[in-house]
């Protein structure tokens, strides 16, 4: 292949593009400081309507936060980092917040008697922290290492933190096997499962170890502790008594149970409707009991006593959530993945939802979903009218314009529509959930990733579709849409296979990776018969580059062994596109790169723009995300001799703090962006190479915008007025950045 550059560009300083800052899919910007975090997986109510929040994992450390009155009112910190995460379960008493926390080493990297765990083991326990101030620690014992300063915050949190179980540390080998002193196996599921308290007592679930401890809420001593099989969440009534979810990791369906404050069982406890998925239980000040039900019903399931007996007498949420009417459309009362209720002395009802549910609950899902899924938390009048709602949608996710309708945006599992005349912030209204776990439970966005993907959306035969590329660049999702059938759920249509690993939990998947699926039968399930192997004898799994053209054509960059590109071969008769091994064309790597990491290509105009690494341009192998340092365009690329028109040198210095390389692009309309792993946005005219400008987050946004961390992290659609919209994944504080920028 000739090589002919026209123009080369260096990298100059370049100038600051009048850009509108705005963004989807969070409540907040972070223009004030505050964002609502990106999983909810427990809630605590005080009596004044301060709702306090548990989860895993925040990736800006909100684990443990403060909302009211559709307000972020702070987070607690000291639960993110420096081993340090969050936990399933929290409760306040009038001083005190108590969460479930989990403390790890790092590796075995973090040592300090007292403060992190020896190498190869994990503590699960409980942080307690003042209810005026969750940030400050509420310390009960001598904190560790006398040597230390009593300012050292890491000495201060271990002195407020009452480690319940020791295990071996998760993915160790032993953490499977191994037994803690009672003899129950340990592990992952060692945590604290469910809290209690008043202002002389707390109440915890240790659910690895089949029992209900009592402690001392002043002193943090163990009181008493009573067997109980696998208790989860609890929840003390007015009267004293203990409400508590039990067989919570059995694989069946939760049951409710009844204590005395003592643990003496009483005989009244209700049983819950058959096909009920408990993750949560309450206790009003009217003596109610509430569960939040995580199954088909997606309700709060109401109980109240009469003749000395427990009966249901009310709901609140529409039965089947969300996915009720029009599937997937969100609204008052269409709860999705319940993970948490509570009440306040006024009778109004929150509830938290994640989009999936707790992890390790009967449901079957486990943990790391719920960040991704999209955290909402909402308060209900007792009359049943929602009186506000906080949402954390998306993480890891990005966003594309449906061609067909340019006020309609997709994320990785959801859909936004889109208002431009109001204010940044107020301009995206949340319109849809596209992920139906009941409909489809064999949707690859359970089972393949922690995240549902990258999107990118194409119109094609008159049909749109959605194209999901996972964090690391393995594998392809595709779906396609029935709105009259199945509403706003985005049916699996079909799906390229990476590395074995990564897709080894796809039901009927073939060993080895290496496959394409397509649901021929429409069922949206992995039958067995679907799959269709690659006995090419070249192996197509690994790299990083994936781009779906406007004419539906799918290209795969794979580093040092060129592009391969599968072509789009129509819809078959249940309207899922085809692609196939025997349709395939390879293209070697191009001169004058060694490696590729990216082709874009336009079919309008036979035009590929490639980036990647060069002899005179090396890649740092420590930075293997992104784009390359450089870009070639190149014409004639398929159609007759390609020739390069010209080559950019992209931002790369991996020694400036932070870094300053090329992690995504994308081209749209007359112009080429480049976004860096901080999130500024070089503009490129596409016909020259010559650099227009950067777009950088505004006040909007305080300036900020988390870590780009995924191959495909900007993506933008020009509009009909000649503005461009470029979005920018955002994964710190649960949005994605939406610029708007109309060149002079």
């Amino acid at each position: 292949m000739a090589i002919a550059p026209r123009c080369a560009h260096a990298q100059t300083e370049a100038r600051t593009l009048d850009a509108k800052t705005s963004w989807i899919g969070n409540t907040f910007g972070y223009g004030d400081g505050t964002w609502v975090q990106i999983n909810i997986t427990a809630i605590a109510v005080a009596p004044d309507g301060k709702v306090y929040t548990n989860a895993p994992w925040d990736e800006s450390g909100a684990e443990i936060s403060v909302y009211q009155n559709g307000k972020a009112l702070g987070f607690a910190g000291g639960t993110h980092g420096w081993g340090n995460s969050g936990g399933n379960a929290i409760a306040v008493n009038r001083r005190y917040v108590f969460a479930a926390v989990a403390v790890g080493n790092e590796r075995g990297h973090l040592k300090g008697p007292g403060i992190w765990p020896d190498k190869g083991r994990q503590w699960y326990g409980i942080t307690r922290r003042e209810i005026s101030d969750p940030k400050q620690a509420a310390p009960f014992q001598p904190q560790a290492q006398p040597q230390a300063k009593a300012v050292d915050p890491h000495a201060r949190l271990a002195a407020s933190f009452l480690m319940v179980n020791d295990v071996p540390a998760p993915g160790t080998n032993a953490a499977d096997t191994a037994n803690d002193d009672s003899g129950n196996k340990t592990g992952t599921t060692s945590e604290i499962g469910g809290l209690a308290a008043n202002d002389t007592t707390l109440y915890a679930a240790n659910t690895a170890r089949n029992r209900i401890e009592v402690y001392d809420a002043e002193s943090m001593t163990l009181k008493t502790k009573w067997d109980v099989p696998e208790p989860g969440r609890m929840a003390l009534a007015p009267d004293g008594t203990l409400w508590v979810l039990t067989g919570t990791h059995s694989g069946k369906a939760p049951r409710v149970a009844h204590y005395t404050a003592a643990g003496r069982a009483i005989d009244d406890a209700f049983a819950l409707p058959a096909d009920t998925v408990a993750v949560d239980i309450a206790a009003d000040s009217q003596g109610r009991v509430l569960v939040a039900d995580n199954g088909p019903r997606q309700q709060v399931l109401i109980y109240s006593r009469s003749g000395g007996r427990y009966t249901q007498t009310a709901t609140l949420g529409e039965r089947g959530g969300i996915f009720a009417g029009v599937a997937g459309r969100p609204g008052p009362q269409r709860f999705n993945g319940l993970t948490g209720v509570g009440v306040d002395a006024g009778g109004n009802i929150y509830v938290a939802t994640n989009g999936i549910g707790p992890p390790d609950s009967a449901s079957g899902h486990n943990g790391p979903l719920g960040a991704g899924l999209g955290a909402t938390l909402e308060s209900y009048a007792p009359d049943g009218k929602r009186v506000w709602q906080l949402q954390g949608l998306l993480f890891v996710d990005g966003a594309s314009v449906d061609p067909s309708q340019p006020d309609s945006v997709y994320t990785g599992n959801k859909r936004f529509v889109l208002d431009l005349s109001k204010p940044a912030g107020e301009d995206w209204t949340y319109a849809g959930f596209l992920s139906n776990r009941f409909r489809y439970p064999e949707d690859p966005v359970f089972s393949t990733d922690q995240w549902p993907g990258l999107p990118t959306v194409r119109r094609l035969k008159g049909r749109t579709f959605l194209y999901l590329t996972d964090m690391y660049a393995d594998h392809l999702k595709i779906y396609r849409f029935d709105p009259q059938h199945d509403g706003e759920t985005a049916i699996p249509s079909g799906f390229i296979a990476g590395r074995a690993k990564a897709v080894a939990r796809v039901p009927n998947a073939p060993p080895g990776g290496d496959w394409i699926w397509r649901d021929d039968n429409g069922n949206g399930r992995f039958d067995a018969n679907e799959f269709d192997l690659n006995t090419s004898g070249t192996k197509l799994a690994g790299g990083w580059g994936w781009w779906i053209d406007t004419a539906g054509d799918i290209w795969r960059t794979r580093d040092a062994k060129g592009i391969y590109r599968f072509r789009f071969g129509g819809l078959d008769s249940k309207g899922n596109p085809k692609y196939s091994y025997t349709d395939l064309t390879a293209y070697a790597v191009p001169a004058p790169f060694t490696e590729l990491r990216r082709a874009l290509y336009e079919p309008e105009t036979d035009t590929l723009y490639a980036t990647g690494y060069t002899q005179d341009a090396p890649p740092d192998r420590a930075f293997w995300k992104e784009a390359g340092r450089v870009l070639v365009r190149y014409d004639h690329w398929s159609c007759g001799k390609p020739e390069a028109r010209y080559t950019i040198a992209l931002p790369w210095n991996t020694q400036s703090k932070p870094i300053a390389t090329a992690i995504g692009v994308t081209v749209e309309g007359q112009y080429l962006f480049v976004v860096e792993p901080v999130g500024i946005v070089h503009v490129y005219d596409k016909a020259s190479g010559k650099e227009v400008g950067v777009i950088r987050p505004g006040p909007e946004v305080g300036r900020a915008s988390g870590w780009v961390d995924v191959p495909f992290g900007v993506s933008a659609y020009r509009r009909s007025n000649g503005e461009y919209l470029v979005f920018v994944e955002e994964d710190a504080r649960g949005k994605v950045m939406m610029y708007r920028w109309k060149p002079a």
